[in-house]
C-alpha cells in the first residue's frame, strides 16, 4: 500500500460517510438529524477489520488498493447496520463505549436508521462501475443471507428458552452469523475486486478463523477490561441471556445444582436480572472450567484456520500483503483484548 494502513482506513471511513445520503439545506430540522442518526455508528470509530481485509486481500491478489475502496466501505456499512439492528434485538446497553442507538432514541427510531443504512450500502454497491461489480453485488447477498440464518438461531435459542446447546450447534450459528463477513467475504472480495477467482480454501479457513475470534470475544465479555479496549458491556451477554459456547459448556460440566441456578439466574428478562445475580453467574461459570475449554478450542480452530489461510495465500502477487493478512487474522483469532 502507497498509503500507511491508518490512512487507508481512513479513506475508506471517509467513503462510508460520503454514502450515507445528505439532507437537502431546506429539509426539515428532522431528517438532518435523521442523516445525523445514520452517521452516529460509523463516527463512533472501530477497528476497520473488514474493510482491512478486503484492502489487504485486493492488494494481495494485484489490485490497485483504491479500487477496493467502495467493496471496503460497503462491507463497513454492512457491519453498520447490522449492530444497529442487533443491539434492538439484543436490548443492549452500550455500543462502543457509549449507549446503544435505541437506547437513545428508541427502538423504532434506531429500526430505520439501520434500514437507511443498508439502503445506503446496495446504493454504493450497485453505483460501482467495474466488470467484477456484479459478482461483488452477489457475493453481498450470500453474505447478508448466512449472517441472518446464524442470527435467527442466536435469537431463537434465547426466545425459546433452549439451553441445550452444543459445541456442534454452536459452531454452526457462529459461521453464519460472524464468521464468513468477518472473515471469509473479505478475503473472497478482495479477490473479486482484482478479477481473480476467490481460493476455495478462504471458506474454511474464514470460518475457522472467524469462528477463533467469536469464541474469544465471548470470552472477553466476562473478563474486567482495564484498558478499556473492548468497548461492549461487561458480561452483556449474561444479561442478554446469549447462548455461547462458554454456556454450553459450563451447563454440560457443572454439577446439576449449580446447573439449575445458572438456567434460573439467565431465563429472567434483562430488567429482571441484578448486576450482583449476572456476579454470581459469572462465578458459577469460571468455576466449571468452561473458560478454558473454549479458549482451548479457539485455539485450535485459530491454528487449523492459520494453516489453511497461509496455504491459500502462498501464491500471492504481493507477499507482503498476504503476510500483512495472517498477522491480522492471527491476531483476531487469538487476542486478548
Amino acid at each position: 500500500m502507497t498509503l500507511s494502513h491508518e490512512a487507508w482506513e481512513d479513506r475508506v471511513r471517509r467513503a462510508v460517510l460520503a454514502a450515507l445520503e445528505a439532507p437537502a439545506a431546506d429539509d426539515d430540522a428532522e431528517l438532518h438529524r435523521f442523516a445525523e442518526l445514520q452517521r452516529d455508528y460509523p463516527q463512533r470509530g472501530g477497528k476497520a477489520i473488514r474493510a482491512r481485509l478486503v484492502l489487504l486481500s485486493a492488494e494481495a491478489h494485484g489490485a490497485e488498493v483504491e479500487q477496493a475502496v467502495p467493496a471496503a466501505a460497503a462491507l463497513e456499512l454492512f457491519q453498520n447496520w447490522v449492530l444497529v439492528h442487533d443491539d434492538v434485538e439484543d436490548d443492549s446497553e452500550t455500543r462502543r463505549g457509549r449507549p446503544a442507538l435505541h437506547r437513545l432514541v428508541g427502538a423504532p427510531l434506531a429500526i430505520n436508521v439501520g434500514d437507511a443504512m443498508h439502503v445506503a450500502m446496495w446504493r454504493l454497491l450497485i453505483g460501482i462501475q467495474a466488470p467484477w461489480r456484479d459478482e461483488v453485488l452477489n457475493e453481498f447477498v450470500v453474505t447478508i443471507a448466512r449472517t441472518a440464518c446464524g442470527q435467527h438461531l442466536d435469537l431463537a435459542w434465547v426466545s425459546s428458552g433452549r439451553f441445550d446447546v452444543d459445541e456442534d450447534s454452536y459452531l454452526a450459528m457462529v459461521e453464519r452469523k460472524t464468521a464468513y463477513y468477518t472473515v471469509v467475504a473479505p478475503l473472497r472480495l478482495g479477490a473479486l475486486v482484482a478479477g481473480v477467482a476467490p481460493d476455495p480454501r478462504f471458506e474454511p479457513a474464514g470460518l475457522a478463523l472467524g469462528a477463533a475470534f467469536q469464541i474469544r470475544d465471548d470470552v472477553l465479555n466476562l473478563l474486567p477490561d482495564a484498558t478499556g479496549a473492548y468497548g461492549k458491556e461487561l458480561a452483556g451477554d449474561l444479561f442478554e441471556g446469549k447462548r455461547t459456547l462458554l454456556l454450553g459448556h459450563a451447563v454440560a460440566h457443572m454439577p446439576e445444582r449449580d446447573a439449575l441456578r445458572l438456567r434460573e439466574l439467565l431465563f429472567r428478562p434483562r430488567d429482571e436480572k441484578s448486576h450482583e445475580e449476572m456476579h454470581e453467574a459469572l462465578e458459577l461459570i469460571r468455576r466449571s472450567g468452561a473458560i478454558e475449554r473454549v479458549q482451548a478450542v479457539a485455539e485450535r480452530k485459530a491454528r487449523d484456520g492459520l494453516t489453511l489461510l497461509r496455504e491459500a495465500l502462498s501464491a500471492a502477487k504481493s507477499a507482503a500483503a498476504a503476510e500483512a493478512i495472517v498477522e491480522l487474522v492471527e491476531t483476531l483469532a487469538r487476542r486478548r483484548a
